[in-house]
């Protein structure tokens, strides 16, 4: 359960070249966002290193930790470390926690998102997850409903020690489910394709942070 207010967890599209950067730079430049998640379109791993390294700074200089994702092939522990990230990010698989727990060691961060069950939650934060991902978009771009969000995100904080991150679909989400005490507040689109631009929806997102923390 979070003792402090909730942070900002951002999760970029899928990225298929550095053109990203300045974006990300925006939105990380407010000094509020904890953590970016960067989805990485499929590619041979030496490409994917070597995007990681030309993105990272972009949110690393402001203060917020980079996390990995990619689809296809690619050795993701070997692409983070070799590219410079703070950690990974899979699906739920605890046999792959397991064997990326092993390979990275306490040195960069895991965590799992497409999260079907409690039980499945349980068993991934057994397996040494770093922190867990709900209510995330599905692969077909569809969401579940936020009072499920809500829910699963409150069930974990009240209980378990290991952080979550709730996903909110709109600015207008993330008070809600800041409330539920997760420890991070995930936003995608809603910073990302903000009319005012990212700056503008991270500074929005923080400042409903602040309030909520207030109101407590």
């Amino acid at each position: 359960m979070a003792d402090t207010a909730a942070r900002l967890y951002l999760i970029t599209p899928v990225l298929e070249d550095a053109s990203f950067a300045p974006r990300l730079a925006q939105a990380c430049g407010t000094g509020t966002v904890a953590a970016v998640l960067l989805r990485l379109a499929p590619a041979d791993e030496r490409s994917l290193i070597n995007l990681v390294k030309t993105l990272a700074p972009a949110a690393q200089e402001h203060g917020a930790a980079v996390i990995v994702a990619a689809e296809g092939k690619a050795d993701l522990a070997n692409v983070a470390a070799r590219g410079g990230a703070d950690g990974v990010h899979i699906p739920a698989d605890p046999t792959r926690v397991r064997e990326l727990r092993d390979r990275l060691k306490s040195e960069r961060a895991i965590g799992v998102g497409a999260i079907r069950t409690k039980d499945d939650a349980m068993t991934l934060g057994e397996a040494g997850v770093d922190y867990l991902l709900f209510g995330e978009p599905r692969p077909d771009g569809s969401l579940p409903p936020l009072e499920s969000v809500v829910e699963r995100a409150s069930w974990w904080a009240e209980i378990f020690e290991t952080p979550c991150v709730a996903y909110a679909p709109s600015l207008d989400a993330v008070e809600t489910l800041a409330a539920t005490n997760a420890e991070f507040v995930a936003l995608g689109d809603a910073v990302w394709n903000h009319a005012d631009g990212p700056t503008a929806a991270v500074k929005a997102a923080a400042e409903i942070l602040e309030r909520q923390e207030a109101s407590r």
